[in-house]
């Protein structure tokens, strides 16, 4: 399961880069539209920003702002940049592997179908740019404002 961190990390890059074109965003504004404690953001957004992967700037017009485009930034890429590994049980992690107590690991059959989970996982992920997610955000945005409720 995903980590809260993860979550935040992953919320607070969809608000900017919905926010692409509006050039540096206020932690505050993020931390609202995101519902992200405030705190935790902070953290999450230095260290993104020591990684590379957010810009930041001082001073009046400043804030945080994505260092490269929506479409080259992949969600696989985040997650693993913060990192959190992407599967399922420690014993197929690639950057996180642990034995997970099984007798036999080089014929368990239970290790090879969490591989494979892992793998789907990773190839969805690593194909899944922000721009996209912009588009299935928007989507969602549009079938809820279509549907009407008249109360009398």
């Amino acid at each position: 399961m995903i980590s809260s961190r993860a979550k935040y990390v992953v919320r607070a890059l969809l608000d900017l880069s919905m926010r692409s074109d509006e050039g540096p965003i206020l932690i505050q504004h993020i931390a609202t539209a995101q519902n992200i404690p405030i705190r935790f953001l902070e953290q999450i957004l230095l260290q993104l920003n020591a990684d590379g992967i957010v810009i930041s700037r001082t001073g009046p017009g400043g804030g945080y702002q994505l260092a490269a485009s929506p479409d080259k930034i992949t969600l696989g890429a985040e997650i693993r940049a913060i990192e959190v590994p992407l599967a399922p049980i420690s014993c197929v992690s690639v950057t996180k592997h642990e034995e997970c107590g099984c007798p036999d690991p080089g014929v368990c059959g239970l290790q090879q179908a969490w591989k494979e989970a892992r793998d789907a996982l990773a190839g969805v992920l690593d194909r899944t740019s922000y721009a996209h997610i912009q588009k299935l955000h928007a989507a969602g945005r549009n079938r809820k404002t279509s549907i009407l409720d008249y109360v009398i």
